[in-house]
């Protein structure tokens, strides 16, 4: 329903994408708004005049950026830590699936694939050596 709502509308505030589900007769809050948004990973492209609106991510194979990375890990990874070729990556709640998407779409060569839990992620790196670079590369975009 929210695609279909950013879809067909300018959608620029969570307040208004509730509102617009509301209408729907979906009840929901801001919080469970907040939480979907992050989810879906929306982005806010310019409408010109200084205005933004929601819309779904680019979908045609581009990379994830590195800003729209950091920010996705500011906003939820609490840590992260490595043993052989395994990093292990801790976010709030909820938010490991948005975050292994994030990593997933980055398409980095050293990662085979991720593993999603609600809080925690499993990487799983080749080569071996690769999972300490990795981890210094998580770390820094936490910062």
């Amino acid at each position: 329903m929210i695609r279909e709502i950013i879809a067909s509308q300018a959608i620029e505030t969570q307040e208004e994408l509730a509102a617009a589900l509301r209408e729907r007769h979906i009840q929901v809050t801001q919080a469970t708004v907040s939480r979907d948004i992050k989810e879906m990973m929306l982005i806010k492209v310019p409408m010109g005049d200084g205005q933004y609106r929601y819309a779904m991510p680019a979908q045609d194979g581009r990379l994830i950026s590195k800003n729209r990375m950091a920010q996705i890990f500011r906003d939820t990874v609490t840590g992260s830590d490595y043993s052989e070729n395994i990093v292990v990556v801790k976010t709030l709640p909820g938010s490991a699936g948005t975050v292994a998407s994030a990593i997933d779409h980055a398409q980095w060569p050293e990662i085979i694939g991720t593993v999603a839990g609600d809080d925690n992620i499993i990487i799983v790196a080749k080569p071996k050596e690769a999972a300490a670079e990795l981890n210094e590369r998580f770390m820094k975009l936490m910062k």
